[in-house]
């Protein structure tokens, strides 16, 4: 549910992480993101394989902000007999997080709730107890006696499946949880960014972007880049938050701690002349910075930063727990601190400071 008397920024993300958007089926997420952004864009438009694009302005430098719109799912791949639906994998997942959670099934009569089942503990041997079950193993319960069953309410093979987890808000109204907050967050943050850029004079031309197919190989920052064709570059999505069992060499950031600036990931290392300015902005304009490193994935900043002679590029985030899971928690004030920080550096991001972010002699 989208409370009336939410900012408007809650209210963006809380339409976006309610709706399905797995890899590959992002539409519904896109036309929340497009109708959101049209009453702050010249133009929209998509690419070929489904990235929605909103341009502000005309002239200046090209800026790009990009959040993806996919989520981590499933794909229905065998329907049983006994009528259980078995599934791979869209995404990263970790079986242990899977199994016992509700899922919706988007069918083309609509949505199917179920529920990931596995063989119960109890008939398991202790070794077996001892193991973590493989996604392979497992497999999703919709309430149906037979095949026929499960057809007669319009599953079929290749529809996909997300988490059932709606936007809430916690004890601590600043504590959002919701599935899909990994990356609705930073398409909700792009949008909010056209919204307060609209009623300021920037000197540039900037491209509010919703990726496809993150979760997969950042398929859809290759095709969005190309059609932008962008100067600058950043990447919004989230990080990993310490939690229990992290280590301050595996998770350093901390919900309510600021947003988190990318120091290195797998596939993309920040350019070094954007990065010494978002850290001057940030202490200009007294925002808490946090930092990340990604030594086991990438976001979209990897595929934006090789497009033509090469783009300066950073990922920016917020810290969340919980991310490649049914549900997931992020911060307030991380969040409406993100925005604030990249509308302050989109507005210095003029002709000069591109050109000497471009040749290297902003260091």
């Amino acid at each position: 549910m989208v409370e009336k008397s939410w900012s408007r920024l809650k209210q963006s993300l809380a339409e976006l992480a309610n709706v399905a958007g797995p890899p590959g089926h992002e539409r519904a997420t896109r036309e929340v993101m497009e109708r959101q952004m049209a009453p702050f864009a010249d133009e929209i438009s998509q690419d070929h394989l489904g990235s929605v694009i909103a341009r502000q302005g005309s002239e200046g430098p090209r800026i790009m902000i990009a959040g993806h719109l996919d989520e981590v799912g499933f794909m229905v791949t065998r329907i049983t007999r006994e009528g259980y639906l078995h599934f791979r994998a869209l995404g990263g997942w970790w079986s242990p997080v899977v199994t016992a959670q509700r899922v919706e099934v988007m069918t083309k009569k609509g949505k199917v709730l179920g529920v990931v089942g596995s063989k119960p503990p109890h008939l398991m041997s202790l070794e077996q107890r001892k193991k973590v079950t493989p996604l392979d193993d497992l497999f999703i319960d919709i309430g149906a006696s037979s095949e026929e069953e499960v057809e007669s309410w319009g599953v079929q093979l290749g529809d996909v499946v997300v988490p059932y987890s709606p936007f809430t808000e916690m004890n601590n109204p600043k504590y959002w949880l919701a599935k899909a907050m990994d990356n609705r967050l930073g398409c909700a943050v792009t949008v909010e960014v056209l919204r307060r850029l609209e009623s300021i004079d920037h000197p540039n031309a900037v491209f509010g972007v919703g990726t496809v197919m993150e979760e997969i190989g950042r398929r859809g920052a290759y095709t969005a880049t190309a059609v932008v064709k962008p100067d600058i570059g950043f990447a919004v999505d989230v990080g990993i938050a310490s939690t229990p069992g992290c280590t301050p060499d595996e998770a350093s950031s901390h919900m309510g701690d600021g947003p988190t600036l990318v120091l290195y990931d797998a596939g993309h290392i920040p350019h070094r002349g954007l990065l010494r300015l978002i850290q001057e902005t940030a202490k200009e304009k007294g925002i808490p910075l946090q930092y990340e490193w990604i030594n086991g994935g990438a976001t979209d900043a990897s595929r934006i930063h090789l497009h033509g002679e090469g783009v300066p590029t950073v990922s920016l985030g917020v810290p969340a727990r919980y991310i490649h899971s049914h549900t997931s928690l992020v911060h307030e004030d991380d969040t409406e601190q993100l925005v604030d920080l990249l509308v302050a550096v989109v507005q210095k991001l003029d002709q000069n400071m591109v050109d000497q972010l471009a040749d290297g002699t902003y260091t």
